[in-house]
């Protein structure tokens, strides 16, 4: 093949599309794998980056001093050959699998015995033109002669036979065997859950995917078309689109940022990020948002920031709250966290923005009924107009209960 013949968009992944080698698989990293071209001496490099893997032709490049003549960004695709694998091996297609098992089983026997006849034949065949050579007479040397060569080709023709017979019988012992069979209907079982065990190594997921599968060869054309040929023999083609550009794969989907321009009116930076992790959307390339990630968004999207937009709203700083009310910014922290005013937190930090005081709601005092303001000077709640009525309202508590006021203060019953 010309050295460039990779161009026409022909890949051949010689151990797994998951970028397995026996090098990966004995240390368990994931460096690049080595693997072939189809027709072509050259070889293609995977390598795992820190977001998604890559698969590559760049040993012209290397020897060379060219760029890569082609690439596939690889993160869909070892996806699908991973889920190819799980369906592969599911209860049902096992059965599937041992049905067609059972029908070669039963026509590797028919065949066997239609040979061990042709064995027989042959050996009967062989047996009488020995029969037939010692009764000849020696002195006729011609007729011993001819009789002597027949012998001698039924006798090839018998080994012959006999070597194909056992040839056929050693290809054939490749057929399951009922424990063999019980064995492959629990890998359905085993396989899925090691596979989506997140305890489970790379290494081992390699090792895994190199018992299963041959090769896959990829066609890079409109669309990316996977060839995955089994270890049996099996093809499965899987088609997936073609991968995205670098700047696409980072780029956030319009609508999520709609959403997140939206949330911002009522939550956090960290909230935020919880509550589309939690409808499952993703930042690109990214498994999960985070709050860097949203001050990364709305950076780059010039989204207005919740501080000001609450500020907008006519909220008010720490200090301005404390002005307003007339006291120390320590007593309107303290206020806030008995839950005496209303605090917004605009930040992760938990910093707050304080709605602005309005009028003081007024109550009717309980002793005489004079109209006073729910809350004093300090923001406790009130039920006197004073320490008169105050006063006044315990006395009348005590002498209700029996109590007898005397010099020095009130006196049990």
């Amino acid at each position: 093949m010309a050295p460039n013949a990779l161009r026409q968009g022909t890949f051949l992944i010689g151990v797994a599309v998951l970028a397995v080698s026996r090098s990966t698989a004995r240390s368990g990293s994931g460096s690049p794998a080595r693997v072939l071209v189809e027709h072509a001496t050259q070889a293609i490099a995977a390598s795992h980056g820190q977001l998604l893997p890559e698969y590559r032709c760049q040993r012209d490049g290397i020897e060379h001093a060219e760029p890569p003549c082609q690439r596939i960004v690889g993160g869909g695709l070892d996806r699908a050959v991973g889920d190819l694998l799980i369906e592969t091996v599911s209860p049902l297609g096992l059965e599937v699998a041992l049905s067609v098992q059972d029908e070669l089983r039963a026509r590797a026997e028919e065949a066997d015995r239609l040979r061990r006849q042709q064995v027989e034949r042959a050996r009967y065949e062989a047996e009488l033109a020995q029969r037939r050579y010692l009764r000849v007479d020696p002195d006729n040397s011609l007729v011993a002669d001819s009789l002597e060569a027949e012998r001698n080709n039924k006798q090839r023709a018998l080994t012959a036979a006999q070597e194909d017979y056992q040839r056929q019988r050693d290809d054939d012992s490749g057929l399951l065997s009922e424990e063999q069979r019980q064995q492959v209907l629990a890998l359905a079982t085993d396989l899925p859950r090691l596979w989506h065990d997140p305890a489970t190594p790379r290494r081992e997921r390699k090792r895994m995917v190199r018992l299963l599968i041959e090769d896959v060869t990829l066609l890079n054309t409109d669309e990316v078309v996977a060839h995955v040929r089994f270890r049996g023999g099996a093809v499965h083609a899987l088609r997936l689109p073609r991968p995205r550009p670098a700047v696409q794969l980072h780029r956030v989907d319009p609508a999520v940022v709609v959403e997140i321009d939206h949330l911002l009116d009522a939550h956090t930076d960290r909230e935020i990020a919880d509550i589309l992790n939690s409808r499952g959307l993703q930042p690109g390339v990214a498994d999960r948002f985070s709050p860097w990630i949203m001050w990364k968004l709305r950076s780059k999207h010039r989204l207005e920031d919740r501080r000001s937009r609450m500020r907008r709203q006519g909220l008010l700083t720490l200090e301005e709250m404390a002005a307003a009310l007339g006291v120390q910014v320590s007593t309107v922290k303290n206020r806030a966290a008995r839950g005496q005013i209303v605090s917004v937190v605009y930040n992760d930090k938990g910093l707050c923005l304080y709605p602005p005081p309005g009028e003081a709601l007024m109550i009717c005092c309980d002793r005489c009924g004079k109209r006073v303001p729910e809350r004093a000077a300090h923001g406790q709640r009130r039920k006197y107009c004073g320490v008169t009525c105050r006063t006044a309202a315990y006395a009348s508590r005590r002498r209700a209960a029996g109590w007898v006021r005397v010099r020095n203060g009130w006196q049990r019953p």
